[in-house]
């Protein structure tokens, strides 16, 4: 029997909600077809967003949404996408598909789209292709409430009052694809864009998030923060989970139990790299003045057949949920660093929360995930351990990983992941100082490779979990292998 201790007299740190956001690129179907259809399209739809869509991401709780891009950003002019949309300019989308961009949806389709899911914007910056003109101007185009060229431009496309920018990206994956750069020089090219990130609204002070590192490129954390960092709120780390290689990334369902455990220690090497970036942040910034920004994360394998290979469509089984499900209990882990996070992507692309076809829409097992952790958001985190199994003979990578929140309603959280393929796991919770009167129980679970299709949208959900008693001070538990669980304690 496992031992799993919470309590409630260590609080840690404030849960962020934004750990649960997700990221939305011009890639594929992700926008086109995805969110946005527009507002003559037979499709069920407001102002041209998709209804179904905006629902679910509404339901699921969505509170920051990151757009343009990932590597779209530093190749997109925001002056291309406002006005009729007639009059907009035509462009390829070199990075992904070499498809036609037409711009019909921009800073302002973006803004209504935000609005209607009720969620806070992240907008990306360019700074590879862009100038500390173009971009300088977008912020006072989005954010300024007096008299200027910029806000009477936008009033002229519009909109009479500014929108709240809370987040803004200066550049994306400037070591790549946003312009191949060393860190110093990016790290002093920031500081000279940043300059110009006017805070226009003293009400919408704009959280800046300079380029982070790639993975184990830890030269470029500490490069960046001994350069730029007093300079900036937030700075991103971008981490895919992929069970192969670039070349040969593997099936996103037909894969081996040999696969399906790699992909789990992979996805577990989060916890490292979140703890490295952050010691060697800690060493410039030790008062942690500035947050971890992982803007970009999730399983990345091969596209489906017969697919556009740039549009990057791949199928969510169940082993997708369960690395959502440890990574989300280790963002939750690191909250006093973690201030949001956003998963790639949205809709129909790499580890999406939800897929459409034509008129059609459903939600894959990763939804359900989120859906679930959201009861952790603006939590206060909880000092908490469970003994674990591990799947690997190096003793890296736990078979078991939790994290347990309080809400302030004095209310506990607890979600539990089993990454076993073929093993329950037996649990005895105990929680310090507490006598529950209450447990309440969900889970997502199956084998590992169901997942959900237009044909059975159900064969993967969110059902209430019954296979535990409550003990004087907590509960004993049966968590079934491949399972995420929540509790909720009162």
């Amino acid at each position: 029997m496992e031992k799993y201790l919470i309590n409630p007299n260590q609080k840690i740190s404030r849960i962020s909600k934004d750990i649960y956001g997700t990221f939305s690129e011009h890639l594929g179907r992700c926008i086109y077809e995805g969110t946005f259809v527009g507002e003559d399209s037979p499709i069920p739809n407001v102002n041209g967003m998709r209804k179904d869509v905006v629902n679910a991401l509404k339901e699921m709780g969505l509170p920051v949404l990151r757009w343009p891009g990932g590597c779209f950003a530093d190749e997109y002019h925001w002056q291309d996408g406002i006005g009729p949309k007639e009059n907009r300019k035509k462009m390829i989308n070199t990075h992904w598909g070499g498809v036609v961009e037409d711009n019909s949806f921009g800073t302002h389709e973006f803004f209504e789209l935000c609005e209607q899911i009720g969620c806070d914007a992240y907008v990306n910056g360019n700074m590879g292709s862009g100038t500390v003109r173009e971009m300088s101007e977008w912020i006072e185009y989005m954010t300024f409430d007096g008299l200027s060229p910029m806000s009477e431009l936008r009033k002229k496309n519009g909109r009479e009052k500014p929108w709240k920018v809370k987040y803004f990206g200066v550049g994306n994956e400037n070591w790549g694809c946003g312009g191949n750069m060393h860190p110093e020089y990016y790290a002093n090219e920031y500081r000279r864009y940043q300059t110009y990130v006017r805070d226009y609204d003293p009400d919408n002070r704009v959280y800046r998030i300079g380029c982070g590192a790639s993975d184990f490129d830890f030269n470029w954390t500490a490069e960046v923060m001994r350069i730029a960092g007093n300079k900036m709120n937030g700075i991103s780390l971008h981490y895919y989970t992929i069970p192969g290689n670039w070349a040969n990334k593997g099936k996103a369902t037909d894969y081996t139990d040999e696969e399906y455990y790699t992909t789990i220690a992979k996805a577990y090497r989060m916890e490292e790299l979140v703890r490295r970036h952050t010691e060697i942040m800690n060493r410039y910034d030790p008062d942690k003045r500035v947050d971890l920004i992982v803007d970009e994360w999730g399983t990345w394998f091969d596209v489906e057949e017969g697919t556009n290979p740039g549009f990057l469509y791949q199928q969510s089984t169940l082993r997708d949920a369960l690395v959502a499900g440890l990574t989300l209990n280790i963002f939750n882990k690191h909250s006093d660093r973690i201030k949001m996070a956003n998963i790639a992507q949205t809709v129909n692309v790499l580890q999406s929360v939800i897929f459409t076809d034509g008129e059609d829409m459903l939600l894959t097992p990763t939804y359900h995930i989120f859906k679930m952790f959201k009861s952790h958001a603006e939590n206060t985190l909880l000092g908490s351990y469970i003994t674990s199994g591990y799947i690997d003979e190096g003793k890296k990578t736990p078979v078991l990983t939790e994290s347990a929140s309080l809400s302030d309603d004095g209310t506990i959280v607890s979600t539990i992941s089993n990454a076993s393929l073929c093993d329950k796991a037996e649990i005895k919770c105990q929680i310090a100082d507490f006598a529950a009167s209450e447990i309440k129980a969900e889970i997502v679970t199956g084998n590992a490779r169901d997942y959900n299709t237009f044909e059975n949208k159900d064969a993967v959900k969110t059902i209430d979990f019954y296979d535990f008693t409550v003990t004087a001070d907590g509960f004993i538990a049966n968590v079934p292998p491949c399972s995420v669980v929540k509790f909720i304690i009162k």
